[in-house]
C-alpha cells in the first residue's frame, strides 16, 4: 500500500513540483488548495502522471483552524508549503503576509498534533528566515543554517515577507518542541526553474525582470537554487530518518550583474538593464555554505542551467514577449 502524505499549498510553484515527484515515487498525495474547483489553479495537478490514481485535492484555508484536519488524516508525512509570497507593497502586511504565514503554520501543526499517523513534518521555510539581520554582509561573509533573520531589523526595513517567514519558522520550532512533533525545515533562497503552474510566481518574475526590457536592476544579492533541488531536499528530509533541523538549500549567491553576465552568455540577443535602480554601489554576493544540503543527498544544479530552464519556461508560458 502506498504511503500517503499531505502537501499544503498544492497549486504553488514548489508544491506542484513536489507533488509531481511524490506521485512519480508512488506516494499517494493529499494536496490542499484554496480553490479545488478552479481549473486555472488545479488542472496542471490533475494532469500529472499518477494523479488520477493517487492524488486527492482538499479545500483548506490557512486562517481557518481545523481546515487541514481532513487532508492530514491518515498521512505519514506533511509537507507544509503554503504561505503567501510577494515582495510588492501591501497596505496591510499583517493580514496579507504575516497572519497567513504564522497562523497558517500553527494551524497545520495543530492538525498534525491531532493526527497520530504523522511521523514527520517538512516545513518549506526560506533563506528569508536566515539571512536578514544586522550582521555585516561582504563578499567574504558565509551564510548557513545557524543564521537567523532578526524580526526587529525586518520591521525597521519594512521587509514584510522576510518577517513573515522568520516568525512562521520560529513559531513552528516552538510549537513542535512543546508537542514532541518531528520537524525538519528546508530553507531555500530564490527558487527558479521551469513552471508547472500557469501563473507567474514571484521567484520566476525575478528572472523575467532582468530580460523583459527594464532599464534598471535592483540593488540586491541573494541565493539561487533550482526547484528540482528544493523538491529533492523535501523528499530526502522526509525519507531519511537521520534528517533533522534546518537545511539551507542554495547553489550560490548572485547579484543582478552576476545574473546578467550568465544570461548574456546564454541569450546574447536579449536586452538587459544597464543601471542600478538606486544608484548606489552594488551589494556584493556573499558566500553560501550548502554542506548540510549536500550531506542530505541533494545534488545542486548549476545556476547557469537553472537560469536557462527558467527563461525557456517563461518563453513557453508566454511571459517573455520577445
Amino acid at each position: 500500500m502506498a504511503t500517503t502524505v499531505c502537501v499544503t499549498g498544492g497549486s504553488g510553484f514548489i508544491a506542484s513540483w513536489l507533488i509531481k515527484h511524490l506521485l512519480r515515487l508512488q506516494y499517494s498525495v493529499n494536496a490542499t488548495v484554496r480553490y479545488p474547483n478552479d481549473p486555472k489553479k488545479v488542472s496542471h495537478l490533475l494532469s500529472l502522471e499518477g494523479a488520477k490514481e493517487r492524488l486527492k485535492l482538499f479545500k483548506a484555508d490557512l486562517l481557518e483552524e481545523g481546515s487541514f484536519d481532513a487532508a492530514i488524516d491518515g498521512c505519514e508525512g506533511v509537507f507544509h508549503c503554503a504561505s503567501p509570497f510577494f515582495l510588492h507593497h501591501t497596505p496591510d502586511p499583517q493580514a496579507d503576509l504575516i497572519d497567513p504565514a504564522v497562523k497558517g503554520t500553527l494551524n497545520v501543526l495543530g492538525s498534525v498534533a491531532r493526527k497520530p499517523s504523522v511521523k514527520r513534518v517538512i516545513l518549506t521555510s526560506s533563506e528569508a528566515a536566515i539571512a536578514f539581520n544586522r550582521n555585516p554582509r561582504t563578499a567574504d561573509t558565509v551564510i548557513d543554517e545557524t543564521w537567523w533573520s532578526d524580526p526587529d531589523y525586518c520591521r525597521a526595513n519594512k521587509m514584510w515577507y522576510v518577517l513573515s517567514k522568520t516568525l512562521a519558522e520560529k513559531a513552528a520550532w516552538e510549537f513542535v518542541k512543546e508537542r514532541g512533533i518531528d520537524l525538519v525545515s528546508i530553507n531555500p533562497p530564490c527558487v527558479i526553474g521551469p513552471m508547472l503552474q500557469p501563473s507567474l510566481n514571484t521567484s520566476s518574475a525575478n528572472v523575467l525582470s532582468l530580460i523583459d526590457g527594464a532599464e534598471t536592476y535592483p540593488n540586491v544579492a541573494y541565493g539561487w537554487v533550482h526547484v528540482k533541488d528544493v523538491v529533492d531536499a523535501h523528499i530526502l528530509a522526509f525519507e531519511k530518518p537521520e534528517a533533522n533541523g534546518r537545511y539551507y538549500v542554495a547553489e550560490r549567491c548572485a547579484n543582478p550583474l552576476d545574473l546578467i553576465a550568465i544570461l548574456g552568455e546564454l541569450y546574447p540577443n536579449l536586452k538587459f538593464p544597464q543601471r542600478c535602480a538606486d544608484g548606489n554601489p552594488l551589494v556584493p554576493a556573499y558566500k553560501v555554505n550548502n554542506k548540510r544540503a549536500k550531506e542530505l543527498g541533494v545534488v545542486l544544479t548549476p545556476l547557469k542551467q537553472a537560469l536557462k530552464e527558467s527563461v525557456e519556461s517563461l518563453k513557453e508560458k508566454g511571459f517573455l514577449k520577445h
